[in-house]
C-alpha cells in the first residue's frame, strides 16, 4: 500500500473520531504532513482509538444478551402488549432454540469480525510506516484487542476463520475451535512481554500486561471446554493469576466504586469499555427500566422496559447478602412528588417482584407475555441523578474480583492449598456481609461456582461459567426443557456469514 492511501485513510480515521471515546488524550486532525504524523503520543491514540470503540458491541447490546439471557441469569421477556417479542429472538435465547438466522447470532459474529477488521486495517497502517514512536509495543497492543476479539468468537462460536492480513482479499475457511484456541494463545503469550505495564490512568482502557494475563488465565481456565485434548491448564491458570494478583489492583473496598459514574478510579477494574455520554454511551439503563422508572429515580431518558434477572438466580443469594440491593431493582417505584406507587398504563402499581409469571397468549413452548412491571431490574450501574441520555460508566470487562475466583476455582479444581482458595472467596465476601459468621471456613468447588454468580451477575460470565461447571444444558424448572444434545454450547454460525463465504462451516447440529 502506498504512503498516500495510508495517508487518506488515516485521515478518514481522524475526521470521524468522538471526543471522550477512550479516555487516551485524543485530538481531531483534517490536516497532517506525511512527516508529522506518528511523533506524538496523542496522534497515536487517536489512530488506534477505533479498535477500542469497537469493544463497545459487547456491553450492554449482543454479546451481552447472547450470554446472559442463554444462562439462567437474564431474561428479555415479551411483555403484555407485545413489548419485547422481537421476532421471538428472546424466546430462542431463552429455550436454546437459536438458528443460523437469529438475529442476535448474526449481529454478534458480525461485529466481532468487524473488530478484527478494524484491527488488522490499523495494524497493517501501522506496521508500514517508519520512525513510529513506540512502534513494537502499539502492534503488540493492537494484536491483544485482536486476541479479545478471538477469544470471544472461540467462546461463543467455537470454529470460525482466522484473518490477520487486511491486505489478503481471499475467502477464509474455517478453522477448528482447537486452532482458534492455539492461536489466541500464541498471540497472547508473544505480545505479554511487550504491552505496557503500568496500572495508571495513563494505561486506562488499554490493552496491558493485567490484561494480557487476565486473559491467559481465562483461557487455561476454559481449556477443558475449548481445547479438551490437550487436558487441563490449571496450573497454568493460578500462575497467569498470580501475575496479575501481583500487580498494583485492589479489591475496591467499596463494591459500588466499580459501577459508578466516574468509575475509571476504580483500582479494581483491569480492561474497561469506556463509554462516554457525546457517543454511543453505556444504556444499561434504558434495556432494563420500566418506561416510568425514570420519574422514580430522577431520569430524564426514555426507558425500553426489557432484561430482567431470572427469578432463581436472585432467590439464590442469602438474604444478607448486600449485592442485592447492589446489583438488582426489586420493589416499589415512588413518585418523589407524592411519594406514591407509580401507576403502570395496565393501571398497575408499579412493583418490580422478583417473580416473573407469563400469563397471556401462552404458546405451544409456553412462552408468552408478563405483566409489564414484573422482574428484578439491573441496577449494578450508578444513575446518575437527572441524565438524559446514556450514561458514561464503563463496563469492566475484567477485574479483579474475578481473577481471585478464578485462582479459586483452579486451586479447588487440582483439590490444593483450600487455606488460600478460601481467603481468596472470603476477600471478595467479606465486602458484600457485615456479619463475619458469613465467611468461609473452607470452600467447595461449588461454594466458588455460586460465588462468581453472586459477584458477578450481569457481567457477561454467566454463560461461560455454566458451560465450564456443566449446568448450561440443566432444565430450568417452568423457563426451559432439558436439551438433548450439546451442539446449543456453542452458538451457529450465521447464515449470511456462510452465504458471503461458502469456505465457512456450519458448527454441528445446526
Amino acid at each position: 500500500m502506498k504512503l498516500s492511501k495510508i495517508l487518506f485513510t488515516i485521515f478518514i480515521l481522524l475526521g470521524i473520531l468522538f471526543q471522550g471515546c477512550t479516555n487516551l488524550d485524543e485530538k481531531v486532525y483534517d490536516k497532517l504532513p506525511v512527516e508529522e504524523f506518528g511523533y506524538t503520543e496523542s496522534q497515536l491514540n487517536a489512530l488506534i482509538a477505533p479498535i477500542y470503540r469497537t469493544l463497545k458491541n459487547v456491553f450492554p447490546s449482543e454479546f451481552f444478551l447472547l450470554s446472559e439471557c442463554s444462562s439462567d441469569m437474564a431474561i428479555t421477556p415479551t411483555r403484555k402488549g407485545g413489548d419485547w417479542w422481537d421476532g421471538g429472538q428472546f424466546k430462542e435465547l431463552r429455550l436454546h432454540t437459536w438458528t443460523p438466522n437469529t438475529s442476535l447470532v448474526r449481529s454478534s459474529y458480525n461485529n466481532a469480525m468487524s473488530g478484527i477488521s478494524t484491527c488488522n486495517e490499523i495494524y497493517a497502517m501501522i506496521n508500514e510506516r517508519e520512525n513510529i514512536k513506540n512502534k513494537e509495543q502499539i502492534l503488540a497492543e493492537i494484536r491483544g484487542v485482536r486476541a479479545f476479539w478471538y477469544y470471544m468468537l472461540l467462546d461463543y462460536y467455537g470454529n470460525v476463520p482466522i484473518v490477520t492480513d487486511f491486505k489478503d482479499t481471499s475467502l477464509p475457511s474455517t478453522k477448528s475451535r482447537k486452532e482458534v484456541y492455539e492461536f489466541v494463545l500464541s498471540e497472547l503469550n508473544a505480545i505479554k512481554n511487550i504491552v505496557r505495564e503500568d496500572v495508571s490512568s495513563a494505561s486506562y482502557g488499554k490493552i496491558t500486561k493485567g490484561v494480557v494475563y487476565t486473559l491467559l488465565a481465562k483461557m487455561y481456565l476454559n481449556a477443558i471446554v475449548w481445547n479438551p485434548g490437550d487436558g487441563p491448564k490449571w496450573q497454568e491458570c493460578i500462575d497467569a493469576c498470580d501475575t496479575v494478583i501481583s500487580l498494583p489492583y485492589i479489591i475496591e473496598p467499596n463494591f459500588k466504586a466499580n459501577f459508578a459514574v466516574h468509575n475509571e478510579s476504580s483500582k479494581e477494574i483491569i480492561f474497561p469499555i469506556i463509554f462516554s455520554t457525546a457517543d454511543e454511551g453505556n444504556h444499561i439503563h434504558k434495556r432494563t427500566l420500566h418506561y416510568l422508572d425514570p420519574i422514580a429515580l430522577n431520569l430524564k431518558i426514555e426507558a425500553w422496559n426489557g432484561i430482567s434477572a431470572m427469578p432463581p438466580y436472585v432467590k439464590a443469594y442469602d438474604e444478607e447478602d448486600k449485592r442485592i440491593d447492589w446489583s438488582f431493582l426489586i420493589g416499589p417505584m415512588r413518585d418523589p412528588a407524592t411519594g406514591e406507587i407509580l401507576i403502570t398504563a395496565h393501571s398497575r402499581p408499579l412493583i418490580h417482584t422478583i417473580d416473573i409469571e407469563i400469563k397471556y397468549n401462552v404458546d405451544e413452548d409456553g412462552w408468552g407475555q408478563v405483566e409489564q412491571e414484573e422482574g428484578a431490574r439491573c441496577f449494578k450501574w450508578e444513575f446518575e441523578s437527572g441524565l438524559s441520555g446514556d450514561m458514561e460508566n464503563d463496563f469492566a470487562i475484567f477485574r479483579l474480583a474475578d481473577v481471585y475466583l478464578m485462582k479459586a476455582e483452579a486451586l479447588a479444581r487440582l483439590g490444593i492449598d483450600n487455606d488460600e482458595a478460601t481467603r481468596l472467596v472470603n476477600e471478595i465476601r467479606k465486602r458484600a456481609f457485615d456479619d463475619p459468621s458469613k465467611l468461609k471456613t473452607s470452600v467447595t468447588l461449588d461454594d466458588i461456582y455460586q460465588e462468581r454468580r453472586f459477584e458477578l451477575a450481569w457481567e457477561i460470565h454467566s454463560r461461560q461459567d455454566m458451560i465450564r461447571f456443566g449446568t448450561f444444558l440443566d432444565e430450568i424448572p417452568e423457563w426451559k426443557n432439558a436439551d438433548k444434545d450439546d451442539h446449543t454450547l456453542i452458538f451457529p454460525i450465521p447464515q449470511s456469514a456462510r452465504d458471503a463465504n461458502p469456505n465457512l462451516t456450519q458448527n454441528p447440529g445446526y
